[in-house]
């Protein structure tokens, strides 16, 4: 079992340099998967593979938790009085969840395919399920509520919605049709709720588990930049959120700018290539 880990240091000027910067890091991922919305669909009958991990390198910051403000009895059933902000995922051999790792100027390829269990988002025990997302453009994104109590999911970036989950089970699709990085939280009061959506233009996008592993194939013979994301795993401070439903304002966590690492990667006719990325606080 992997831990959530992250590091503490609250400051009031990298709070304000990290508002500002995740709307950039927002834009720009937004327009490069626009640049490749023009994607086409082709036969490969040659295609090669790219394989790799991304693993986490020197010590392992402390595990960021954040106080369980509101709906204990839902959200902290075992009594904790904190949550993990889910914001760095190191796996027992060092490997790092929840990494975007994707092909940055690939024009053709193959057709769709990408994991179906991650476009479906759950809120259970007060947090997002799963901590990252990744839906094909123009693809549903289904989401649904587990706990009984008003979440809010409100979405900024390449996706705009806030959408109500009153009661328990209620399945709400949304078609995502601009390509791009998605940013979600609650509204709902359930301010330590965080997740990140890739709406993706192509299928040459992954998402790493514990292990760090990632894996493409059928990519036509070229040669790319592959690029990991990650989503950052610093808490730059605090702001002021209104919870919709008691009307009162609250105390909701910035984060840390996220971070981008690229590589180049030829392809071969049916060969196998291999990328590892080693990423740490550095």
């Amino acid at each position: 079992m992997g831990r959530a880990v992250g590091y503490s240091g609250v400051f009031v000027m990298r709070s304000l340099i990290a508002r500002c910067l995740l709307p950039v890091f927002s834009l720009v991922l937004t327009t490069l998967a626009a640049a490749q919305s023009e994607y086409k669909v082709i036969s490969v009958a040659d295609g090669g593979t790219i394989s790799g991990t991304v693993k986490w390198t020197g010590p392992v910051p402390h595990q960021l938790d954040f106080p369980v403000t509101k709906d204990p009895q839902i959200c902290d059933p075992d009594g904790k009085k904190s949550v993990s902000l889910e914001r760095l995922i190191v796996g027992p051999e060092g490997g790092v969840a929840n990494t975007i790792v994707y092909l940055r100027n690939i024009s053709a390829g193959k057709a769709m395919e990408l994991p179906e269990q991650r476009r479906h988002l759950d809120q259970k025990h007060c947090h997002y399920i799963p901590h990252i997302l990744l839906v094909p453009q123009n693809a549903e994104l289904q989401m649904r509520s587990s706990d009984a109590t008003l979440h809010t999911i409100h979405m900024d970036g390449a996706a705009t919605f806030n959408l109500p989950f009153p009661f328990p089970n209620q399945i709400i699709p949304r078609t995502m049709s601009t390509p791009g990085l998605v940013n979600l939280h609650c509204n709902g009061g359930h301010v330590w709720m965080n997740a990140e959506m890739m709406v993706a233009p192509h299928p040459y996008y992954a998402v790493t588990d514990e292990s760090g592993r990632f894996e493409f194939t059928g990519v036509p013979p070229g040669t790319y930049q592959i690029v990991a994301w990650h989503e950052g795993w610093g808490l730059a401070g605090k702001e002021q959120a209104y919870d919709v439903l008691t009307e009162r304002t609250v105390q909701r966590p910035i984060f840390t700018e996220p971070k981008t690492w690229e590589k180049s990667v030829t392809v071969n006719a049916n060969q196998p290539s291999t990328v590892n990325f080693a990423i740490g606080s550095k």
